[in-house]
């Protein structure tokens, strides 16, 4: 089976981001907290994954939370401290961009956290989300697989385009040569927080565009029916002839291309 042509997953994605939009009408109305988890290997596609799902949302109610590398002060706090003061409120819908599993991940295999803390997470992680789950946050944890020979071509195509350069890191170089690394770190990981209250989804991104379509449409199936109709307006005729945008003093600049 080839790739998906952009033309076709464009207009298998348009219905599935209609659903979303009246998901997300369903979840403010109803007040539900919607937690969603991205993780997988460098260059999977959680980015465009993402950005597949919150595209047509209102960035009021969906945020999406990417941290960077904790602080001084935050590397003393407890690990799930700067996490939880990004969970959703009601009617809101969070994306990670990486979470708290960069402990299991990154940071076990790169050395930045000690076996011992690597161990006392893993310990902690379904205790966390049961929490999380029993106070009435939905969540769902996604995890993004594709081959070493593809994520291999996706990086050379980031070091080739100036505009996607700034995605890879130092660390991304350094992974290059541990893929059987996180492949074992993933394995330990899977082992002690699939839980039936947080169980984990794993999808094939070696075809992104087919691995949007999976996560959406898994996502909308897991959620209840929902059947929210949109508030209703209209717009009042005006009461006086329409008015042209006026600029005062300040010279407004050309169009482009004029």
């Amino acid at each position: 089976m080839g790739k998906l042509k952009k033309h076709r997953y464009e207009e298998l994605l348009k219905p599935l981001q209609e659903e979303l939009e009246r998901m997300a009408r369903w979840a403010e109305h109803c007040g539900e907290r919607i937690l969603i988890l991205f993780e997988g290997r460098d260059a999977a596609g959680k980015g465009g994954a993402i950005h597949a799902i919150s595209e047509k949302l209102n960035p009021r109610q969906c945020r999406v939370v990417a941290l960077a590398k904790p602080t001084e002060r935050e590397a003393t706090q407890w690990y799930f401290q700067r996490y939880v003061e990004h969970l959703p409120a009601a009617g809101e819908i969070v994306l990670f961009d990486r979470s708290w599993y960069n402990r299991a991940g990154v940071e076990k295999v790169m050395g930045f956290a000690t076996g011992k803390q690597v161990d006392a997470f893993l310990d902690a992680v379904p205790v966390f989300e049961r929490m999380l789950v029993d106070d009435g946050i939905r969540l769902f944890k996604y995890w993004l697989a594709c081959d070493q020979d593809e994520q291999e071509e996706r990086f050379a195509e980031r070091l080739a385009d100036p505009l996607k350069r700034w995605k890879l890191s130092p660390i991304d170089l350094e992974a290059r040569g541990r893929y059987a690394d996180y492949t074992k770190a993933r394995e330990a990981m899977l082992k002690a927080s699939h839980t039936r209250h947080a169980p984990w989804a794993l999808v094939e991104f070696n075809d992104q565009r087919r691995g949007r379509l999976t996560v959406i449409r898994d996502l909308l199936d897991r959620l209840p029916d929902f059947d929210v109709p949109p508030t209703a307006m209209e717009l009042a005729p005006l009461k006086r002839k329409p008015r042209r945008e006026t600029f005062g003093q300040v010279k407004p600049l050309k169009r482009f291309g004029d």
